[in-house]
């Protein structure tokens, strides 16, 4: 019989805000929908450290990535001076990827910026376009082949950071160009790849993406926030994409993370990571401990985190 996983965790997705500093426009109540993901009222509140260890206090989380947060576009740097303010005894907001628009003519001095902070790991300038305004995320088409975009992303890799590639499984096949021409950059996939067409057409499509992208071995996946586009979902409906994303890119590529508080809009943390320990149930003891918790220490440089925690200074 399967054991489920009880080992360490590092979250390797998840946002924090403090809607009182009025720097989140996406969650404004006259935003509107955004990518698809439904009604965000329940998102409009705080979601600060303390709120985030209570959703995950039934799991052995001992450090998190956060992810940007839809910060406003023109104070990107203002989010990660926000972040340092926060407690971080817990392990919470361990390391960030933050937000940088990388065709901005101001994008080398930002990067420089950002990368001066010893917990940025990773940037993310999220690319999820779709022919429908309430399904976007970006504001424009075709982001990843503009060539002031593209010498954005050339900056990342002298700085080591990471790039969080979010986008629609229409768009995967040009992720796969993009990441075959950045040989030197490492990508991480958020979100399995959005699979947000739930029909045949759709996650054939999906599947078919994802392997193409896969076969860059400077791709790696993050499982998260598999309820986004499967809102009545089962644990049945879950275990193909897991698995499929697992196939893809192998146990050694492979992160899971929670995308929390985002992820509430249609389950809760426990059900989230409970869903993650019974599908990977079946994988060997290393690894699970991968997934949950070696790759994203390795990939978001959290070295000073052992299975413990934070080790000592």
């Amino acid at each position: 019989m399967p054991k489920p996983y009880s080992g360490p965790i590092i979250d390797a997705h998840h946002h924090l805000w403090d809607l009182g500093l009025g720097r989140h426009p996406w969650l404004a109540a006259t935003a509107g929908e955004r990518g698809g993901l439904g009604e965000l009222g329940p998102l409009r509140r705080n979601y600060l450290p303390a709120d985030y260890l209570r959703d995950a206090s039934r799991h052995n989380v001992v450090a998190t990535v956060h992810v940007e947060a839809g910060w406003a576009g023109d104070d990107c740097i203002g989010e990660t001076r926000w972040l340092e303010t926060l407690d971080k005894s817990r392990g919470v907001a361990a390391r960030y990827v933050v937000h940088v628009p990388l065709a901005n003519r101001q994008a080398p001095a930002l990067v420089e910026a950002q990368a001066a902070f010893d917990r940025v790991v990773g940037v993310r300038d999220i690319l999820s376009w779709d022919p429908h305004p309430a399904r976007r995320f970006a504001a424009r088409d075709g982001i990843m082949d503009d060539p002031a975009w593209r010498a954005g992303l050339y900056l990342l890799a002298g700085h080591r950071l990471v790039f969080d590639l979010m986008v629609f499984p229409r768009q995967l096949a040009g992720a796969a160009r993009l990441a075959a021409a950045y040989p030197d950059q490492l990508f991480v996939l958020n979100h399995c790849g959005s699979p947000i067409d739930r029909d045949a057409d759709g996650m054939r499509a999906w599947r078919e993406g994802l392997r193409l992208l896969s076969q860059c071995g400077n791709v790696a996946i993050k499982i998260s926030d598999l309820v986004a586009y499967d809102h009545d979902w089962t644990l049945d409906s879950l275990k193909p994409v897991v698995m499929h994303c697992i196939d893809c890119f192998g146990t050694q590529r492979s992160i899971f993370g929670s995308d929390f508080p985002v992820a509430g809009l249609h389950a809760s943390f426990d059900a989230v990571y409970d869903s993650f320990k019974a599908i990977a149930g079946e994988l060997s003891a290393d690894e699970q401990t991968a997934l949950f918790f070696g790759n994203a220490r390795r990939i978001y440089r959290l070295d000073d985190i052992s299975s413990a925690g934070l080790l000592p200074a």
